[in-house]
């Protein structure tokens, strides 16, 4: 007797829709406030700083210090810097992000679909991963756009995710975007992004400083790679840059220090000072480890940053733009994501 294949049997009438077979790409990033008003920092610094990852800290010992004083304080201040940079669409980061998807979408074509998420604030990473489930995508390639890895960043978007697949029943299948801090596309983006931006200014500087974000002395010796990575970047880009730009200056730096605790060193503030005070005139800074720009790449050193510079002595200042979305960064970006979906497409 004949028997119909099980995947040729009709769906029944009454039964509920459950689209699959699509793949799925979702690029990750840090987070960002709703609104550059003190109560949306408020909330955006209470999830971000309460992050097991990013302050550890134990919170017995740090909540009251977060409660009690850092949120009591911070918001306006940051509410102020987010507002010196806050354009017609919204967070710069955010604004950045969205138009990297768009823009992976365009090169990826129709038969996988991308979309966007932030670790903190929205939209959020379970938001996201539940609504591409539901439209079917059971294949998801989660892309955190950190090159460097780290526990504060990459790690902790991870942690996001698997936490959002904690409370689904049907979990579509994961794979996850690695550290590409030493990809040869990674660096030749950088190169070439890099290179267009100074040929475009007035005069070559005499140093660029490349400045990552940074972390606290003591997560290289509890074994994260990040300050690894980092150096291994900057000299891989000061290689490539050398043959161009042979008179200039290559220098690393780490950026966005807080609290009293030991950081990665040099820093970038301290250094932009001491260079003006040393006699230099011209300084770019680059900010390779940014994904995209935000308020750390345009206030703290592309405003704050020329302000230290000038009243140090120098002359002449200019803060580089991130890879963004522009073509080299979205090439480097389809050529990864290319190799990760392998296999599925």
């Amino acid at each position: 007797m004949e028997t119909t294949p099980v995947a040729a049997m009709p769906r029944p009438a009454d039964h509920p829709a459950a689209p699959t077979g699509k793949v799925a790409v979702l690029l990750v990033n840090l987070g960002t406030p709703d609104a550059p008003e003190p109560g949306a920092v408020k909330r955006y610094l209470a999830q971000f700083l309460s992050d097991r990852r990013v302050v550890e800290i134990p919170p017995i010992i740090w909540q009251p210090i977060l409660r009690g004083v850092i949120l009591t304080t911070r918001p306006k201040k940051s509410a102020h810097a987010y507002s010196l940079v806050w354009g017609k669409d919204g967070s710069p980061l955010a604004a950045i992000t969205a138009r990297q998807a768009r823009a992976l979408q365009s090169r990826l074509g129709d038969a996988i679909t991308v979309d966007w998420a932030m670790r903190y604030g929205n939209p959020s990473i379970a938001e996201k991963v539940a609504a591409l489930k539901d439209k079917g995508h059971d294949r998801i390639l989660f892309a955190p756009l950190y090159p460097q890895y780290s526990g504060a960043t990459t790690a902790t978007a991870v942690d996001a995710l698997g936490a959002a697949l904690g409370k689904m029943r049907w979990q579509p299948a994961i794979r996850t975007l690695p550290p590409y801090h030493d990809a040869p596309a990674y660096i030749s983006a950088l190169a070439d992004d890099l290179t267009a931006q100074l040929r475009q200014l007035t005069q070559l500087p005499e140093v660029l400083l490349l400045s990552f974000h940074g972390m606290p002395e003591r997560t290289l010796h509890l074994g994260d790679p990040y300050h690894c990575h980092c150096r291994k970047t900057a000299r891989l880009l000061a290689e490539a840059l050398a043959p161009i730009f042979p008179e200039m200056r290559v220098d690393i730096t780490f950026q966005s220090r807080f609290g009293k605790a030991k950081w990665l060193e040099p820093a970038t503030d301290v250094t932009i000072a001491a260079e003006g005070q040393a006699g230099t005139r011209r300084m770019a800074v680059a900010m390779p480890g940014f994904s995209a720009d935000c308020l750390e790449t345009l206030e703290e050193i592309a405003l704050q940053g020329r302000d230290t510079f000038l009243a140090a002595g120098g002359e002449s200042y200019d803060a580089l733009s991130c890879l963004n979305d522009g073509e080299p960064g979205m090439a480097m970006l389809e050529s990864l994501v290319r190799n990760e979906l392998q296999g599925w497409v």
